[in-house]
């Protein structure tokens, strides 16, 4: 016989487990059908198993059938076998052989062909599923395989949160969709929009494009989305890279943000800035902030600068423009003018409004400047300078004076891509400091005749050849006044010249502050991120 202070003892103990199991709310037991014990195997349990129809419980909203249920009450828990049905609600459907069920923390641990379905999706792992119905996830630690109206996705591992309908995928994560696959490291979906969050290294590989990123957004529906670190897409014959890139593939767009490389893989030039817009439709590209065109001209690269540049055109056919403030490089030939127009198809290259150009130490200008290339080789040919063709030089041996032609228009041509030999025509003038072998000043050549021929070597005047009735005088250069000694129209730009890749650029250039991309570091999940203010303002 029990003493009293023990039976209190016992009293307590059990309206503590009763009070406790009433808090957890316990297991209900709506159908049992068949019923048995078996305390050697099962102690504390009770056995039901399906007799015409399944067993059934019930547990704080969630209803559950199989063909053999064991229950242990005082633990709040069932091991379930054979067929089993779990719905929450009219909303969450699983499916399983054998599943786990503990009352006191809601977790259900489902093995044997399991799948979980809802309105949107199916959800199918290949060996166990975990469902916390007091988070509401769902989650697998092996492979499994989601499907929904739009798409398949595959990973190794996989979390459902059931309330935002949002899936959390790691690991070999794979999404296939008729139009186009994603292979990913991390992403989040949403089931109800189909956008994706990507979180680690991701390729989207389109029918049209390829895209890239480590950190972006991507709507399956409409294929559009955006990339913020590592982004890289391969659009219509081009690569974009940048800081940030977006594209969308119903309007036939793409832009990207800060440290932009445009990359066309057909001709090889390359478009570097800090903003860029590609139309498909158009075949064109435009490019603002320290905007640079890059192409191989033989075995040497021509930077082209403007505050803005547009690229359109077919693949053989690119028209290239360089507008406001248009600068340009090459190892022996620079300059500058307004704006500049290139056409591919012709190798044309026209420098508009104020042009300037230099060939090693020559400074040449005129009302319009025409350099032509050969389109097959891309190596130049002929140089144009129309109307107040004027050459300057400083005189490289005094480094006082300068050697001066002039005509109505100049002609040049390149042999190896490089200058050979310039002809000035009508009305033609000439001042040319002269030497002799010791490099003393002989003094000034002053010319006036039809034409004038200049040879070159090594971007230097080596010989003047004077074309039809030359009527000249080599004067002392004590009679010559220093006011006579600049042609009619002489305005010396030299320190303005090119002399590298990096003088293309201004100053504002330069200096130029870049926007910061957002979501580096905080959360790009535009979802999660409207819940928590609809949240904060309830």
């Amino acid at each position: 016989m029990k003493t009293p202070a023990l039976l209190f003892l016992w009293i307590v103990i059990f309206l503590g487990s009763f009070q406790a199991i009433s808090q957890e709310k316990q297991i209900e037991i709506v159908y049992g059908g068949n019923f048995s014990k078996d305390e050697a195997q099962f102690p504390g349990a009770s056995i039901f198993s399906k007799d015409n129809k399944q067993v059934q419980f019930r547990h704080q909203g969630a209803d559950l059938w199989c063909d053999v249920a064991i229950f242990y009450p005082e633990e709040n828990r069932i091991k379930a076998k054979g067929h089993i049905k779990l719905i929450q609600g009219d909303s969450i459907f699983m499916d399983a052989g054998a599943l786990d069920y503990n009352g006191v923390n809601q977790l259900a641990k489902a093995w044997e062909s399991v799948s979980l379905r809802n309105s949107d999706m199916t959800l199918t792992p290949s060996d166990t599923l975990y469902f916390n119905r007091a988070d509401q996830e769902a989650y697998y630690n092996q492979k499994g395989t989601i499907v929904d109206s739009q798409n398949t996705l595959t990973s190794d591992i996989g979390r459902y949160y059931l309330t935002p309908k949002k899936y959390r995928f790691l690991s070999r994560v794979t999404l296939v969709n008729p139009e186009y696959k994603l292979r990913s490291a991390q992403l989040d979906y949403y089931t109800n929009s189909k956008n994706v969050y990507m979180y680690g290294p991701t390729t989207i590989y389109g029918k049209e494009y390829t895209f890239y990123c480590e950190r972006g957004f991507y709507n399956t529906i409409v294929e559009s989305g955006y990339g913020i670190k590592n982004t890289k897409i391969n659009y219509n014959n081009r690569i974009i890279e940048g800081d940030s890139v977006y594209f969308n593939k119903r309007k036939q767009f793409a832009s990207a943000t800060n440290h932009i490389v445009v990359t066309d893989t057909i001709n090889k030039g390359v478009i570097r800035a800090h903003y860029a817009e590609v139309y498909k439709a158009k075949d064109s590209v435009f490019a603002t902030k320290k905007a640079v065109s890059i192409s191989l001209v033989e075995k040497d690269s021509l930077y082209m600068h403007g505050d803005t540049i547009m690229l359109t055109g077919k693949p053989d056919a690119r028209i290239l423009r360089a507008f406001r403030g248009a600068t340009f490089y090459k190892t022996d030939l620079s300059g500058k003018c307004d704006s500049i127009h290139f056409n591919q198809q012709t190798g044309l290259t026209q420098l508009i409004r104020r042009p300037i150009i230099w060939n090693g130490e020559n400074q040449m200008t005129g009302d319009l400047i025409h350099l032509r290339s050969d389109p097959k080789t891309k190596s130049m040919d002929s140089l144009e300078v129309l109307n107040n063709a004027f050459i300057v030089s400083l005189d490289t041996i005094r480094k006082k004076g300068y050697n001066q032609a002039k005509g109505k228009d100049m002609f040049g041509s390149f042999d190896n891509n490089v200058l050979r030999y310039l002809k000035l025509i009508k009305n033609t003038e000439l001042i040319y400091y002269l030497y002799d072998s010791d490099q003393e000043l002989m003094g000034i050549n002053k010319t006036i005749c039809s034409e004038i021929e200049i040879e070159m070597v090594d971007n230097e005047i080596s010989e003047i050849t004077f074309i039809t009735a030359p009527d000249g005088t080599i004067y002392p250069l004590s009679e010559i006044p220093v006011a006579d000694r600049k042609l009619e129209g002489f305005v010396w730009y030299g320190e303005e010249r090119i002399k590298s890749k990096h003088d293309i650029f201004s100053p504002e250039d330069r200096n130029i502050k870049l926007p910061t991309i957002k979501g580096l570091t905080q959360s790009i999940d535009m979802e999660a991120l409207k819940k928590e203010v609809l949240e904060k303002k309830e």
